[in-house]
C-alpha cells in the first residue's frame, strides 16, 4: 500500500468553499489528480505496447508537488521516472520505492556510491564522466549512455553512428559501468515546420542506427528512448522501449499555440484572494512607476500575490484574472506580494475575500499558464515551475 500523503486533500466541490471560510492562504495552487489521470490515461492509450511510459518528474513534478504527483502515478501504474539530479532521485526512491528512476542531469561522480546503493539509473555523457565513475564506484552502477545527435547540448558526438558507435565500445570495457540504454534529445519535435520535422527524423535515425550497430558488436541493450512530450503523441515509435512524457502530463502545450492530436488537460490552477477593493477617479495612479492612470472613475480590487509567488511582473498591465468569472485586467505593476485589478465590469460586487484565478477556470471561462507565457514570450513550463514554494499545493482529488 502507498503511504498516505501528507499534502491536504479536499474535494474538488468543497474546496472554494473551505477557503473562502478559513482565508487559511493568502494565495493557492490547486492539483487535480483528475486531470493528470486523464493526461497519463490518454499518452497510455497511444504508446506502442513494447514502450513504456517514463514520467518526468524533475523540478519538483513541474512545479505540481513530486509527493502527490508521484504517489498518484505510481496508483495509474506509473513505474519509471526522470528527475534532474540525485536529490530528486533519493525523493523519489523514498515516494515510490520500486520504481525505476533515471537520472538526466549531473550527478558528481563522487557519488557513484549512492547511485549503487539506492539502484538509481545515471545518464553518461562522455568517456570522461564514465571513466570518473568507473573510478569512484563501489559496485557497478546502473547506465544510459547519452548521445547528442543534434540537440547541441551534452552527449557522445552522434553525427556519425558508425564513429559513435566505436566510441561507444569502450564503454563496455568499465567493469563497474551496467550499460541499460541509450538515449538522445529532440530539439524541433515540438515544430510542424517541414525542415524541422526532417531534423527530428534525422536525430531519431542517428541513434537506431547506433542502437543496432551496438547489438550486432554483441552488445543488444535493454533500452532505447528519444521520444519526449511532442514526439510521444505526434510520432510514437514501436523501436522506443520508454517514452519521457513530461509537459503535456501536467496538460500543457509543448509548443503552445501549436495543437496536439489529444486532449489534455491542465492540471494546476493558481488561485489568491481579493484584500481590498476601492474606487478610483479620472487621473488616480496605480502601482509603482505610475504605468496606469485611471481615464475615468473605476472599481480597483487589490489582490494578495504577486511576483514573489512566481506570478510575473512582466504580466503587469497585460494579463487578465477571472473574478467571479469575469477577465479582469491588471492594471499598474505587479508587485512582491500583491498585484491589482480593474473589477469595474464585474456584474456582482467585489468584496474583500472573494477568490480570484489567475490561471485556470472560473464560472466557464478559463486562463492557461500557456495563455500567460505567451504574452511574456516564454513558455508554459516556466509559469509553473516558477510558482514558489510559498504558494502552498492543494490537491483535488
Amino acid at each position: 500500500m502507498l503511504p498516505e500523503t501528507s499534502l491536504p486533500l479536499l474535494r474538488k466541490r468543497d474546496v472554494i468553499m473551505e477557503l473562502e471560510q478559513q482565508l487559511r492562504y493568502r494565495a493557492w495552487a490547486e492539483i487535480d489528480m483528475s486531470a493528470l489521470a486523464h493526461n497519463v490515461r490518454t499518452v497510455q492509450t497511444i504508446l506502442p505496447p513494447q514502450t513504456q511510459y517514463m514520467a518526468v518528474v524533475k523540478a519538483n513534478a513541474y512545479g505540481h508537488g513530486d509527493e502527490a504527483i508521484c504517489h498518484k502515478l505510481w496508483e495509474l501504474g506509473v513505474r519509471w521516472f526522470a528527475v534532474s539530479n540525485l536529490e530528486e532521485a533519493l525523493t523519489v526512491r523514498q515516494l515510490c520505492p520500486y520504481s525505476e528512476i533515471f537520472i538526466l542531469g549531473y550527478t558528481p561522480p563522487e557519488f557513484a556510491p549512492e547511485l549503487a546503493r539506492n539502484n538509481i539509473i545515471q545518464g553518461v555523457v562522455s568517456q570522461g564522466y564514465a571513466q570518473q565513475l568507473q573510478r569512484f564506484a563501489q559496485q557497478p552502477v546502473r547506465c544510459h549512455i547519452k548521445l547528442d545527435t543534434g540537440m547541441g547540448r551534452v552527449g557522445f558526438p552522434g553525427k556519425s553512428p558508425e564513429a559513435c558507435t566505436d566510441a561507444l565500445m569502450q564503454l563496455f570495457e568499465l567493469e563497474r559501468l551496467s550499460i541499460e540504454g541509450i538515449y538522445t534529445h529532440f530539439a524541433v519535435a515540438d515544430s510542424p515546420d517541414a525542415e524541422d520535422i526532417a531534423y527530428t527524423q534525422m536525430q531519431e535515425d542517428r541513434i537506431i542506427r547506433v542502437y543496432d550497430l551496438l547489438a550486432q558488436r554483441g552488445h543488444k541493450l535493454r533500452h532505447l528512448h528519444f521520444m519526449n512530450s511532442a514526439a510521444t503523441v505526434t510520432r510514437p515509435n514501436p523501436r522506443a522501449t520508454l517514452a519521457r512524457v513530461g509537459i503535456i502530463m501536467y496538460g500543457l502545450y509543448p509548443n503552445y499555440p501549436v495543437e496536439i492530436p489529444v486532449e489534455i488537460q491542465p492540471v494546476m490552477s493558481l488561485r489568491s484572494v481579493v484584500s481590498h477593493v476601492k474606487t478610483v477617479e479620472a487621473g488616480d495612479c496605480i502601482s509603482y512607476g505610475r504605468t496606469y492612470t485611471a481615464k475615468e472613475t473605476r472599481t480597483i480590487a487589490t489582490v494578495t500575490i504577486g511576483y514573489a509567488d512566481g506570478y510575473s511582473r512582466l504580466l503587469s498591465n497585460q494579463a487578465s484574472a477571472l473574478v467571479h468569472g469575469t477577465a479582469c485586467p491588471i492594471v499598474g505593476r505587479v508587485c512582491m506580494d500583491q498585484l491589482m485589478l480593474d473589477v469595474t465590469e464585474v456584474p456582482e460586487t467585489v468584496r474583500s475575500g472573494d477568490v480570484v484565478t489567475l490561471f485556470g477556470s472560473d464560472g466557464g471561462q478559463t486562463i492557461t499558464a500557456d495563455q500567460l507565457a505567451a504574452m511574456i514570450g516564454t513558455i508554459g513550463y516556466e509559469i509553473v515551475c516558477g510558482i514558489t514554494k510559498r504558494i502552498p499545493r492543494m490537491v483535488l482529488e
